[in-house]
């Protein structure tokens, strides 16, 4: 490290740059005038290097030996100190530029009230950095930032990894905000299957099964998804809490159903982190089973299927006898390939959600 910084038009001398100037006035070796200071050769090289700031131990040493005053150290070593942040604040500016070319300013303006600041890109690092509550939006860069992201975190770009981040970063904002009773698990079972019997309410039932979870602990948080993110849905420890987050990438009602079911297992099972698409392991697999056999109990889907009739009416039929919107009874006979996606007749049994965040 140099014992002096050039930035733009200004330049800074560490206190170091001075001190040899003064040993070598005195006519003394380093070792003669580390002595005389009071403190070792070792320290005073790396002090005259610029490697080491100035201790108030050592401003109060060459006050007395020299006659000059602290401040008047303190003052350069300040001045210094002060350079280095400017250069180093704009080199990080620089690297947040990078990540938030992976972003659209939009998302955070149109969901969440930021200004309008069209071409203003460094405005608008300051405002999403200001809203996510970050020092820098390098911190997103790292993998398993805020939780862990499984098995999926090999395959994945630096975009994915920074929007999945920021994604989790929202809803732990949010949930942070938001006062909750310490987690019950079995209170949180019973709202659980409170929660089955709303699948059909598509307008409503979200303040109501976040009103639900609440009271067993458990803050729910749906956002609208950063596109790129390639995650389904999050769940995370906070203090006594736990923050589940899903979002509306997959925008029909029975692969909503199905996300929200399957953090819901990961919690069941205590296994917190982010759900990626396609994402694979024995974690991944218990819970898509918990989100099948409650979304759709098991046996009655095997008579069910034994059945052999998908039609609209069979699904409608089948649906109501357990209870559940139609909609998540075709998505379970879509992915176990019982019926085409191009069958157009089954249309009318999906229904699609948007997120309000205002």
């Amino acid at each position: 490290m140099s014992n002096y910084i050039e930035f733009e038009d200004k330049i800074a001398f560490h206190p170091g740059y001075y001190i040899k100037e003064i040993v070598d006035d005195s006519g003394l070796t380093q070792e003669d005038f580390a002595k005389r200071l009071g403190t070792t050769p070792k320290n005073l090289s790396l002090l005259i290097r610029g490697e080491q700031n100035l201790s108030i131990d050592i401003t109060m040493k060459l006050s007395r030996m020299i006659g000059t005053s602290a401040a008047y150290w303190l003052n350069l070593q300040n001045t210094y100190d002060a350079l280095i942040a400017e250069f180093k604040s704009r080199e990080e500016l620089s690297q947040e530029r990078e990540i938030f070319s992976f972003l659209d300013y939009k998302y955070f303006r149109e969901h969440f009230g930021l200004p309008h600041l069209p071409r203003k890109i460094d405005e608008q690092i300051e405002q999403v950095r200001n809203f996510l509550n970050v020092a820098t939006l390098s911190v997103f860069r790292k993998k398993n930032m805020a939780v862990s992201f499984r098995s999926a975190a090999k395959e994945l770009s630096e975009a994915n990894v920074i929007k999945a981040n920021i994604m989790v970063q929202i809803a732990t904002n949010i949930a942070l905000k938001t006062d909750a009773p310490k987690f019950n698990k079995e209170l949180f079972e019973q709202k659980v299957n409170y929660a089955l019997t709303l699948t059909e309410k598509h307008s409503t039932f979200y303040p109501i099964i976040k009103e639900a979870f609440l009271k067993a602990g458990v803050i729910l948080v749906i956002l609208p998804n950063i596109s790129g993110s390639k995650i389904n849905g999050a769940t995370k420890k906070i203090g006594n809490n736990i923050m589940l987050m899903v979002n509306d990438r997959r925008l029909n009602s029975d692969t909503f159903w199905f996300t929200l079911f399957h953090e819901i297992g990961h919690i069941m099972n205590g296994d917190f982190g982010i759900s990626f698409d396609s994402e694979s392991g024995e974690q991944e697999e218990i819970a898509d089973k918990y989100a099948e056999d409650m979304l759709i109990p098991y046996e009655q889907y095997k008579v069910f299927l034994a059945e052999n009739r998908f039609d609209v009416q069979s699904i409608k039929i089948f649906a109501k006898k357990i209870e559940r919107d139609p909609g998540i009874v075709l998505g379970r006979l879509l992915n176990d390939r019982k019926v085409d996606y191009n069958d157009w007749t089954l249309n009318g049994l999906r229904h699609k959600y948007r997120v309000q965040t205002r």
